[in-house]
């Protein structure tokens, strides 16, 4: 009997197949890659909504890619894993020489490679529009990114582990949509309703938007916002540990 293959070599194939997975899901590619072009071209194009003072096209660009981070590793991991628990696919590669530990490793590193190519393609795009990011910001820019996708990764895992598919399906593209409008991702919380600015202070998605803002447009690391991001991204790995089923 052949040994099963090196631990590092396992999760990496297992990244690439859920990597290819969500680029060949047609439902999952619109939402990650051609929806945030859309709102990208439509916030370069006209004047509304409002998005502070300072260049409009560099002030969308960020928000476009905290939108980005969102629907890759929030929107497109929750619905994902909680279909492969419906179907038994987390129950059994759990059990597999894989592992669970390799598993959300695997996860972890598609979402990181489906972050990569579409900061390629709307930076490529935020490029040809006229963006002019400062350079040296797109060291915080990653950290903010990958923090950012450790806190939506163990958000989408925490629903997806307590939720059936067809409701983590439903609150997932509620979630996307409610944050997209309000959680101060594309549209900065300086340009929402007191009230409003206050909770988006508070969540992932505010911070993340925050964050990249700071990032790209001034060039510096946001202190504040960051710890909120670490301190959802905490909580939800705590939460989600102890709550998530494996399968149905």
């Amino acid at each position: 009997m052949s040994a099963a293959a090196p631990a590092a070599r396992r999760v990496l194939a297992q990244a690439r197949f859920e990597t290819g997975t969500l680029l060949r899901n047609g439902e999952q590619l619109l939402v990650a890659v051609l929806l945030p072009c859309a709102a990208l071209l439509a916030l370069a194009s006209t004047s509304l909504p409002s998005l502070g003072t300072g260049r409009r096209i560099d002030l969308a660009v960020p928000g476009v890619l905290a939108l980005c981070v969102i629907s890759s590793a929030f929107t497109a991991q929750a619905i994902a894993a909680g279909f492969d628990r419906r179907y038994g696919v987390l129950r059994l590669l759990g059990v597999s020489p894989l592992g669970r530990a390799g598993l959300l490793g695997a996860k972890g590193l598609a979402v990181l490679a489906v972050e990569a190519l579409q900061l390629v393609v709307i930076g490529g795009l935020g490029l040809a529009l006229g963006w002019h990011p400062v350079w040296a910001g797109f060291l915080w820019g990653a950290v903010f990114a990958v923090a950012g996708s450790w806190a939506f990764v163990a958000l989408a895992l925490l629903l997806a582990g307590t939720l059936r598919a067809e409701g983590v399906l439903a609150v997932a593209n509620l979630l996307w949509v409610a944050l997209l409008a309000l959680g101060g991702v594309i549209v900065p919380r300086s340009q929402l309703p007191v009230g409003l600015c206050h909770l988006a202070a508070v969540l992932p998605s505010g911070a993340l938007g925050d964050g990249l803002r700071a990032a790209f447009v001034h060039g510096r690391l946001s202190g504040v916002p960051l710890l909120v991001l670490l301190a959802w991204a905490l909580a939800a790995t705590v939460l989600a540990s102890r709550t998530f089923r494996w399968s149905d």
